[in-house]
């Protein structure tokens, strides 16, 4: 019990707990992806994908609440480390550079509150599915295939054919993705993975695959935007 109340009240017990719910949440987002990318095989696979979600309920609702689990111990410690940081240092730095520090670090708690506005919107597009939010006025709901399926594929064309909502997907992908390309580093850190022989190659692969998730995510939007998937609309 007491290494559970010193997990949540030490700074290094908090340190890990955003280091295993990011590694957590950074999982999520690329298997999202993967399943995501599967409207480039076209309406069956991605239709196929999407009913099998949906028809083992059990299994999504454990994921869901697992995956809101995740988000918010990971945004509860960041806001608490946070905090603590700036009351430890009450005094400002008398010579601070901003440049020591990357733009992505400097900017991780406002990146990560503008992600987390960005997935209720994305949750509500097309998880809820509200119409009233997709600017197409269509109902995503009553989409279904020639199989009787939800239209996965057809929603998510219909979808991005809003330039608004694939401008604001893109841009939140752009601050997720450079959220990722710091905060995957410092996860490394936290949990001790991190030296002077591993530390440079664990950076670049958190660029790397920062660069390769935002690329993956945005393809989707930039095509529909430029004519795929047309025929469904």
């Amino acid at each position: 019990m007491n290494i559970i109340v010193n997990l949540f009240e030490s700074s290094l017990g908090k340190k890990y707990i955003m280091a295993v719910s990011g590694g957590a949440l950074f999982l999520f987002v690329v298997a999202h992806l993967l399943g995501n990318l599967q409207i480039f095989l076209g309406p069956e696979a991605i239709n196929r994908y999407g009913h099998f979600l949906q028809a083992n309920q059990e299994i999504l609702w454990f994921a869901r609440i697992g995956l809101l689990g995740m988000v918010v111990l990971h945004l509860w410690s960041a806001v608490k480390l946070s905090v603590e940081n700036k009351a430890a240092r009450s005094i400002p730095y008398a010579n601070w550079n901003p440049t020591a520090a990357s733009y992505a670090s400097r900017t991780m708690l406002m990146s990560g509150l503008i992600i987390a506005v960005f997935v209720i919107y994305h949750l509500l597009h097309f998880t809820v599915q509200a119409k009233s939010i997709n600017f197409t006025g269509q109902n995503f709901v009553a989409f279904r295939d020639a199989k009787g399926r939800h239209d996965v594929y057809r929603m998510m064309v219909t979808g991005f054919s809003s330039p608004p909502v694939s401008g604001f997907y893109v841009l939140a992908m752009g601050l997720l993705c450079l959220h990722l390309s710091h905060g995957v580093a410092a996860m490394f850190q936290s949990v001790g993975w991190k030296n002077d022989v591993y530390g440079p190659a664990l950076d670049r692969f958190a660029k790397v695959a920062a660069w390769l998730i935002f690329l993956g995510y945005v393809s989707i939007p930039i095509a529909v935007l430029l004519g795929y998937g047309k025929e469904v609309k």
